[in-house]
């Protein structure tokens, strides 16, 4: 029986208003909205290659200690039989020939793995215009171009880790805000959404939801992350606020309750999601100390068995 709360078309009022001709009708596109989805649905387990940090060869495009590359990357999530891989720039080989994005792209094809995403490190937090934003603005196209390139659906994106001096909060808001609208507009052009993580200034979800809501764009979503929150008393509280937004929902090992890390239950994350009707996958981050080759297959079967319910 279908949910008396959620609209039957799994999409937004705003693109039910764009195909009805409203909006042109009536002005710029509506603010970010949570997503209306008819029904919850989990298309199986992905990893981070975050969650190989250890492991992998390269670092910012210098070469570091592990011996997995990215293709070696893919090969490792077939082994462990999940659905799908979400891949980070942090990874890669500079410079990163075209052949190198081509092979991976063929290689995820042929151990019928998605390409689920893909994450970057920008900072949106610096004023537009200024030589700082100006430089991530470089950076963040170059990295969306090479993740069109793959063929992902969504890539990650920061608000800001290091944050402009002599800037207050409100500023900062302001500065994310409006390079997240420049950001949806190149993203549009190559059909891939951003989703904005609960990450760094944003892991106060007051502020996520402020940017979100205020960006007038059909291609911006929340990257869900289960563990960055400011330091509350109730963290399934603040997640279950902006589950309705997400595009890409990440879970960890750990949580935070009142800043302090316990044990995530993880079947009280999965209802959150199925409550607020997310559709896609579900991507495993792992952080923790025990050596992910060992932690990592200890955690699927539990995570495959909430999804499957």
């Amino acid at each position: 029986m279908m949910n008396p709360n959620h609209s039957a078309n799994p999409l937004s009022r705003r693109s039910l208003l764009k195909a009805a001709g409203v909006l042109a009708a009536t002005g710029p596109a509506l603010a970010v909205e949570p997503f209306m989805r008819s029904s919850a649905s989990f298309k199986g387990l992905g990893l981070t290659t975050y969650s190989m940090k250890r492991h992998m060869k390269w670092w910012w495009g210098k070469p570091a200690e592990g011996k997995l590359d990215m293709l070696d990357f893919l090969d490792y999530c077939a082994e462990l039989d999940i659905e799908g891989a979400e891949i980070t720039s942090y990874f890669f080989q500079d410079p990163l020939p075209k052949t190198y994005l081509n092979e991976l792209k063929r290689r995820a094809h042929l151990l019928g793995l998605d390409l689920t995403g893909g994450a970057m490190s920008n900072n949106f937090a610096y004023k537009p215009g200024s030589p700082e934003n100006l430089g991530h603005m470089e950076y963040f196209r170059t990295w969306l171009d090479h993740f069109a390139d793959l063929g992902v659906p969504v890539v990650r994106v920061f608000a800001g880790k290091k944050l402009p001096p002599n800037q207050t909060d409100e500023q900062i808001i302001a500065n994310v805000t409006a390079n997240l609208e420049t950001a949806c507009e190149y993203a549009g052009k190559r059909g891939i959404m951003l989703g904005l993580e609960n990450h760094d200034f944003v892991r106060n979800i007051d502020y996520l939801l402020r940017i979100i809501e205020a960006v007038e764009s059909d291609w911006l979503g929340v990257i869900w992350d289960s563990a960055n929150l400011s330091p509350t008393p109730d963290p399934y509280k603040q997640l279950a606020r902006i589950a309705p937004y997400a595009v890409t929902a990440q879970v960890k090992v750990m949580t935070a309750v009142n800043g302090e890390h316990v044990r995530a239950d993880y079947a009280r994350l999965v209802k959150i999601l199925r409550e607020a009707t997310y559709r896609g996958y579900l991507i495993f981050e792992y952080e923790e100390e025990e050596d992910p080759y060992t932690a990592i297959p200890k955690h699927l079967p539990e995570l495959r068995k909430l999804i499957s319910q």
